[in-house]
């Protein structure tokens, strides 16, 4: 699931930089109210893809990410108390909706032509350099999940929707099930930002690399790490196997000979406080383990999230019991395990040529992300 952490590759300095400064940013916009204020009142909307789309993998691939403009009504800035993706069909391996800004919209339409979106691998395409960075933003995200009905935000807080902005749906197919036209739609619940007294919610996402190797006893061209990039490099192009070697260095491993093993692990520092409310572990379809340890190795350690039988179609976000204050210096380590066995078990991966897995973009690749909900103190 590449990200607003993850930002598209348009240089490794860039993207460096986007890791380096987005764990616990500063919140710009708050909302107030008087004490006594009435009880928040709420609005509902359904945004469909404008367009039915069918996937359409690049050559030689079975991924697909694919960008799709909505319009939500956002005359006054509102914030989004609930909301709920439907996917429309059973290739939909997650969804991440983004936050466009007023002044990169007219971007999102250019590019959205006429309601038929746009393939997106990596981030949304809008904005260039530096201002890639702040023109589309996590706004919410799906993946599968048995749970049902609206995903309402902790009380007290909503996703800031400005005037003026537009929402962007990139979902990413996996065509290993088939390639069956879709039309998935997000609803939404709102109220206005004036007076509600709701803090913003921000969603930050922490990966680590995984560098799984093929299982003992299975052999192929692509159980070799250098031959699984190039390939990597064919199915997504060069700012995939760029970012697969950057975020090796970030977590402190060497990029032309990392560690392979099963699971993986990577200690991010906490920039800003902050308070953290919700949180999601995201792998894919070898994925077994997951935990989130805040200040790990010292007196003061604590497992903040710990899924000790990961679902890959259960990864709902955890809200936690007693929201977890973060301090500038603290630490937040993400630890992932893997089965590779799965590979030659499961109907998705079996038919698939055997592989060594890193970061990926597609279903048959990996990824070990912390996905977190967080306000400003």
């Amino acid at each position: 699931m590449q990200n607003q952490t993850i930002q598209r590759l348009r240089s490794s300095k860039i993207t460096a930089l986007a890791l380096a400064v987005s764990l616990i940013a500063p919140i710009a916009l708050t909302a107030t109210s008087a004490p006594g204020s009435a009880k928040i009142s709420h609005s509902y909307q359904t945004l469909y893809i404008p367009r039915a789309y069918t996937p359409n993998p690049p050559a030689g691939a079975t991924d697909d990410y694919h960008c799709t403009m909505v319009s939500p009504k956002v005359t006054q800035d509102l914030m989004i108390t609930g909301n709920q993706f439907h996917p429309g069909n059973r290739e939909v391996h997650h969804a991440i909706m983004y936050l466009i800004t007023p002044d990169a919209a007219k971007n999102a339409i250019a590019l959205n032509r006429g309601g038929k979106g746009w393939s997106c691998f990596g981030e949304t395409s809008i904005g260039s350099g530096m201002d890639a960075l702040s023109a589309s933003k996590w706004l919410t995200a799906w993946a599968p999940t048995k749970h049902k009905g609206l995903n309402s935000t902790p009380a007290g807080t909503g996703m800031l929707l400005p005037k003026g902005s537009v929402v962007v749906m990139q979902i990413h197919y996996n065509t290993l099930l088939g390639k069956k036209a879709d039309r998935s739609r997000l609803v939404i619940q709102t109220t206005p930002l004036k007076h509600s007294g709701l803090k913003p919610l921000v969603i930050k996402q922490l990966p680590a690399p995984p560098d799984v190797p093929c299982a003992p006893g299975v052999t192929g061209p692509l159980c070799d790490r250098n031959a699984a990039l190039a390939n990597t490099q064919k199915r997504f192009g060069q700012d995939a196997v760029n970012f697969v070697n950057m975020l090796e260095r970030v977590c402190g491993r060497d990029p032309a000979s990392p560690p392979a093993a099963n699971s993986t692990t990577c200690t991010w520092p906490v920039w800003q406080s902050g308070k953290l409310l919700t949180v999601a572990g995201h792998e894919h379809l070898t994925g077994r383990k997951f935990s989130l340890v805040l200040n790990p190795g010292t007196p003061g350690a604590k497992t903040l999230l710990n899924v000790k039988n990961f679902n890959f179609d259960d990864q709902g976000a955890i809200a936690l019991k007693h929201a977890q204050t973060l301090k500038a210096g603290d630490k937040l380590q993400v630890n992932c395990t893997w089965d590779p066995k799965l590979r030659q078990q499961l109907p998705q991966l079996k038919k698939q040529v055997p592989r060594f897995v890193t970061w990926g973009a597609g279903s048959s690749d990996e990824m070990c992300l912390a996905i977190l909900g967080v306000t400003a103190n």
